[in-house]
């Protein structure tokens, strides 16, 4: 089922599942509503939610996504005590939602600006914020006729931005003064808290050798570099953990590595140590880059761009991706700081590695640059919960 059916099939009988998740809930005890609208700001929520939970170990949690990439993945995460689709973005729906949930507060994500659901919050004078924001100038808030999108802005009690450029271009709108503070993003904080623990399983650890690149959420693009970059370095291994895990994205994967016999990570068995290892499991990714020499980080050949580049930054490994990552901050500086490299197509993957291949000296000074980034990073989760709380008991 293609993601449009799934974005209109999992919203039918939604109403009902909603009335009869909230029906019987303690209106003295309600929930904290988080909005994300896919995978990645979940990731950006999270850490709020987990901080939340630990300082309010009572008090419920309300989860809901736009998108269904975001929602089949984390309808299960015990992170919330209930997880929906967010219902259509218009004045009957905004009310209705927000009659059933009455939360005592409400968080957005990065990018989510929904007219009517945010109307309605400042009409009923719930707290609402947004988290891990990131400004440009092209968006419509800074356009003449964004007028609309600026009334947006007025609806949040706070803004926590990323970035200095996000701060300046809001305090650019000098005719309405908005409550911002710059923070960071969240994610440092996830990744942080992920590699405190070492969950990798342990038949990963059993087929794993160095000197080995990890390649994550690769996209078909990547894997055909990948492919030659096996061939030129035969004495590294490679192990490919694919975005999709479709059964015809898999069997592309294994007619193009055939040479080499990949091994399935489902299907593997301890006693080898192969050349190509493909994981086809989902959500043991974040835990494997730990064991990577090199790292090579998927979607650089989309418009959309690269994926997590901080899952691996944070166990001190250099990284590699393709061209398309401009519109990450954290990409951009990671690049700028010497830990990570991107390039354009086969032959400059190949010189941009080579040096990490040959001077394993320059692969620490470049994943320790990566690392000491993270960690100088962290505590957005930790000053976002802080100025909620006058609020948010």
């Amino acid at each position: 089922m293609n993601k449009t059916l799934r974005f209109f099939s999992g919203r039918m009988g939604q109403w009902k599942r909603l009335s009869a998740a909230f029906r019987n809930e303690d209106r003295n005890n309600p929930p904290l509503w988080v909005h994300c609208a896919s995978l990645g700001e979940f990731e950006q929520g999270r850490p709020i939610m987990e901080a939340y939970r630990q300082k309010y170990p009572g008090k419920k949690i309300l989860l809901t996504f736009f998108s269904p990439s975001g929602y089949e993945i984390c309808k299960n995460t015990p992170q919330a005590d209930h997880v929906f689709y967010l219902p259509l973005d218009t004045p009957r729906n905004a009310r209705k939602f927000l009659d059933l949930v009455r939360p005592v507060a409400a968080i957005f994500v990065k990018y989510e600006f929904w007219y009517f659901y945010l109307t309605a919050l400042k009409k009923r004078n719930i707290p609402t914020y947004l988290v891990s924001a990131r400004f440009r100038p092209d968006q419509p808030f800074f356009k003449k006729y964004g007028a609309p999108f600026r009334r947006m802005l007025r609806c949040f009690d706070h803004l926590f931005v990323q970035d200095g450029r996000s701060l300046d271009l809001l305090a650019s709108l000098s005719k309405m003064p908005l409550p911002v503070t710059m923070t960071g993003d969240t994610r440092f904080d996830r990744v942080v808290s992920v590699a405190a623990s070492d969950n990798t399983p342990e038949l990963f650890k059993e087929l794993v050798r160095e000197p080995v690149l990890i390649a994550g959420s690769t996209w078909p693009r990547d894997e055909e570099i990948l492919e030659h970059w096996a061939g030129e370095f035969p004495e590294w291994q490679l192990v490919i953990a694919p975005h999709e895990l479709h059964p015809s994205h898999l069997s592309s994967i294994a007619r193009l590595f055939a040479k080499w016999d990949p091994v399935f990570f489902s299907a593997a068995t301890k006693g080898r140590q192969p050349k190509i290892l493909v994981i086809d499991t989902i959500g043991i990714l974040s835990s494997l880059y730990r064991y990577g020499t090199v790292c090579y980080i998927g979607g650089g050949f989309n418009p959309s761009g690269i994926h997590n580049t901080l899952e691996a930054a944070v166990y001190g490994k250099p990284l590699l991706f393709g061209p398309n990552y401009e519109k990450f901050g954290e990409a951009c500086d990671l690049v700028s700081l010497g830990a990570a490299i991107s390039f354009r197509d086969r032959k400059t993957c190949l010189e941009a590695i080579r040096p990490w291949i040959e001077d394993p000296s320059l692969r620490e000074k470049a994943g320790k640059a990566g690392r000491n980034y993270v960690l100088k990073n962290t505590g957005a989760t930790r000053l976002i919960l802080e100025k909620m709380a006058a609020r948010v008991q």
